[in-house]
């Protein structure tokens, strides 16, 4: 893929073979994040698990401290009672058999898509195209549950999922270029944190193999695995 001149000379402003503190990674982001946008800032995490095997894949959700810097939209499959809650809690869209038809015929305009039990074997037809896009609702994290409306204004409010992918990464956003050093920092230890304590306990070896930070439009910055975790000293020498 080509790249323009913005992007190869933030290229050749670091080493990219060093591996630096995550204070460190924050900083050279930041400085080389030159969209005329807020660029998205995302942390990928290669994890040292299998994920072709069932008891070695890694999801969950988690709220980022200083949130992800842009609201999520989220889907609600549900009817009732519950799908007055999501819309009460600011669900953007809600249905039941509805819904599921929409779906079907390509409507995929939303981030997040959470059900109620009853729906699920409705919703699971769905697989094949929530499926590959992450988006099929799952009650291990909590996208599947009779309380909609607190998983609607959770997700709204910087509750995010993640996932390994086919070769153990997990790729996360963990805020906006205009966040400030200590919002990254600390969203950045939220992930490191919960990804550590989501370790299968089937993974043998190296568990945090990779780490790279990078913006929307910017290269990627590789932290040191290592320092991954000596955050709250960071986050003190910020405050």
């Amino acid at each position: 893929m080509p790249r323009g001149k913005k992007y190869k000379a933030a290229l050749a402003s670091f080493d990219r073979q060093a591996l630096y503190t995550p204070a460190e990674a924050v900083d050279l982001v930041k400085a080389t994040a030159r969209a005329s946008f807020d660029e998205t800032v995302e942390l990928a995490v290669r994890l040292g698990v299998d994920p072709r095997k069932a008891d070695q894949i890694v999801r969950g959700t988690l709220s980022l401290p200083a949130g992800t810097g842009r609201t999520a939209r989220v889907a609600v499959f549900a009817a009732g009672d519950a799908a007055a809650a999501a819309r009460d809690a600011g669900a953007d869209v809600v249905g039941a058999d509805d819904l599921v038809a929409r779906v079907e015929g390509g409507f995929l305009d939303f981030d997040v898509a959470i059900a109620t039990p009853d729906l699920m074997g409705q919703v699971g037809r769905l697989g094949r195209l929530l499926g590959p896009r992450g988006l099929m609702p799952n009650p291990k994290t909590g996208t599947v549950t009779t309380d909609v409306g607190r998983a609607v204004t959770e997700f709204k409010g910087g509750r995010v999922e993640y996932r390994t992918d086919k070769v153990g990464n997990v790729h996360v956003r963990v805020g906006k270029v205009s966040f400030s050093r200590q919002q990254l920092l600390e969203n950045i230890h939220a992930v490191v944190e919960e990804l550590v304590r989501a370790k299968p306990a089937a993974a043998k070896g190296r568990y945090l193999r990779t780490i790279t930070l990078a913006s929307t439009m910017g290269p990627g910055v590789h932290i040191d695995p290592a320092r991954a975790r000596d955050l709250e000293e960071e986050l003190a020498a910020t405050a």
